[in-house]
């Protein structure tokens, strides 16, 4: 399986509540409706919070600005991908949704790329989603290596090492869920982005974290948190440009999934 991780910043001049209205309202239903055509077999629009839940980045620093959703959407082999995106209905299809991006969307600072998942901590089953209606909510964790590491380096150590570590600590951290999501050389990426003139290039991947925020508020283990964020900041700064990532919280709106149906 892969999936496009697809960070967003609005047009200048739009608000985010225009934003965020016109991508659910108008351009999540039109791509639910050319989803068939494009072979994804799951499309999710995260988007980020704005009353307070961007997380404080603390010891890590001055970070770069949260962007204001992602789009994501899977297909559940490669062969999907190709076969969609060599048909005249795909290519059709894709025109289309890129037309409606440049009404909403600054298309050259949204950078975009091809990723695999990591599960590190998974429920079963895995349908863990953060709506609006539940207590629950999406952290987001756009990452570049550290000066001096390589992205191969970088990305050897998350996996290997922090990975790990988060395991360990995730249940005084309150993780209901923790991926690592790891860019990949996708051959397609090169077309989305020429045809988006996308600038901003691409990162080593992302982490997904998925809490309760009941259970943060509640403050009875507070010390047992702390020590966990402490050593998650620790182990981050070997191999993690703080400078050069960004993270957010964020609520999800799940407009296909057909991984479930199956």
């Amino acid at each position: 399986m892969i999936r496009l991780t697809y960070l967003l910043r609005r047009l200048p001049g739009m608000s985010d509540t225009e934003f965020k209205q016109y991508w659910r309202e108008v351009h999540g239903p039109l791509a639910a409706g050319l989803a068939p055509a494009l072979n994804i077999a799951r499309y999710v629009q995260v988007h980020t919070l704005t009353d307070g839940g961007v997380t404080d980045t603390g010891p890590r620093g001055e970070m770069e600005k949260p962007y204001d959703g992602v789009e994501e959407m899977w297909w559940t082999s490669r062969n999907d991908l190709v076969s969609a995106m060599d048909s005249p209905q795909g290519q059709e299809a894709a025109a289309a949704l890129l037309e409606d991006e440049a009404t909403f969307i600054d298309l050259p600072v949204s950078p975009l790329w091809f990723a695999h998942e990591y599960p590190q901590i998974n429920p079963s089953p895995e349908n863990l989603v953060a709506t609006d209606m539940s207590s629950i909510v999406k952290f987001y964790y756009p990452m570049r290596p550290a000066s001096g590491l390589t992205i191969e380096k970088a990305r050897q150590y998350w996996l290997t090492e922090h990975g790990p570590l988060i395991r360990r600590t995730g249940a005084a951290g309150h993780i209901l869920r923790y991926l690592q999501v790891h860019r990949f050389d996708e051959p397609y990426e090169s077309a989305f982005r020429e045809a988006r003139s996308t600038r901003v290039e691409p990162y080593m991947g992302h982490a997904e974290l998925w809490f309760d925020r009941s259970a943060h508020a509640a403050g009875a283990d507070a010390p047992e948190r702390e020590r966990a964020r402490n050593l998650a900041f620790e182990d981050e700064s070997r191999f993690i440009d703080f400078s050069r990532s960004c993270m957010w919280t964020a609520r999800e709106h799940v407009f296909v999934d057909r991984l479930q149906q199956a």
